[in-house]
């Protein structure tokens, strides 16, 4: 079993997190806005067909998966996946793999147990610790993913929990938490909107869990949501203050935001080429 530390990889400051893959033509404008990555949510299937395209349609643009789940995308398919892209693009694939959520899987175990035997398989079928990284929320699964990939891409999380996520892995495990954006000055209109995206996953242990722990309470967590937890998971307002939340992670400690527009796909590259600015981006012409 492999747990030596892997090096960092290098996807830039700021990234792109969709639901379902973007197009390429999209993926093509998000590179030349000047972010680094896009990763591609949804529990993609193990044969990663969506990833060639991507890479294809760009020059320098890296593309993760955020996340592969373990119970529905088997080890050994999934690594000949990566070794077809990996040929294909060199050094422009970052692997990410996680549990899914209890609620979702009937023969769901131990999630720790789960992505060790799956890393096992990864190990034996060539994937290297530095490409690929783990969905990690608690204590025991960012241990493990400092252990035994390049390091963590947390989800629907906060700035607090990065900084607390970055002192318990050490300053040399990648660390790439998401956030949520919506471009609006219209407080009650973005929150409606990141309630619509978050109610979900308010039914999943996992999240509710994490969020306790992070100190909001049952009543934070009841359905829709409070705003002081909706205002935490979601940023909103204009693209200098959804900038400067973002900003607080990469304070906190994170290597990398990956942003997730809401409010559907027409919003995406809008909502991205009025962050590039204050977000300090450079596009290309």
């Amino acid at each position: 079993m492999s747990e030596t530390f892997a090096l960092k990889p290098d996807l830039g400051r700021y990234a792109v997190w969709t639901f379902g893959s973007p197009t390429g033509e999209q993926a093509a404008e998000i590179e030349r806005l000047g972010y680094g990555a896009i990763w591609v949510g949804g529990s993609p299937a193990a044969d990663l067909a969506f990833v060639e395209p991507l890479l294809e349609a760009t020059s320098t643009l890296q593309v993760a998966t955020g996340i592969v789940n373990v119970w529905t995308a088997a080890a050994e398919p999934v690594a000949e996946s990566y070794h077809r892209i990996e040929a294909a693009y060199p050094g422009r694939f970052l692997l990410g793999i996680g549990v899914g959520h209890r609620e979702a899987t009937a023969e769901y175990r131990s999630p720790y147990r789960i992505l060790n035997e799956y890393l096992d398989a990864l190990d034996a079928a060539g994937v290297p610790t530095s490409r690929r990284v783990l969905a990690a929320l608690g204590p025991k699964v960012l241990e493990l993913a400092a252990r035994r990939s390049a390091g963590a891409h947390p989800y629907l999380t906060t700035p607090e929990h990065t900084a607390t996520a970055r002192e318990l892995i050490g300053p040399s495990v990648f660390l790439a938490p998401e956030h949520k954006v919506v471009l609006s000055t219209d407080a009650a209109a973005a929150r409606e909107t990141g309630r619509e995206a978050v109610g979900f996953y308010l039914r999943l242990s996992n999240y509710v869990n994490n969020w306790h722990r992070m100190g909001f309470g049952d009543r934070d967590l009841r359905a829709p949501g409070s705003d002081r937890f909706i205002d935490a998971v979601v940023a909103h307002g204009s693209a200098e203050q959804i900038a400067a939340r973002l900003d607080e992670h990469l304070q906190a400690g994170a290597d990398q935001v990956a942003i997730q527009v809401l409010g559907g796909w027409e919003r995406l590259v809008p909502t991205l080429k009025e962050l590039a600015g204050p977000l300090g981006l450079t596009p290309r012409d």
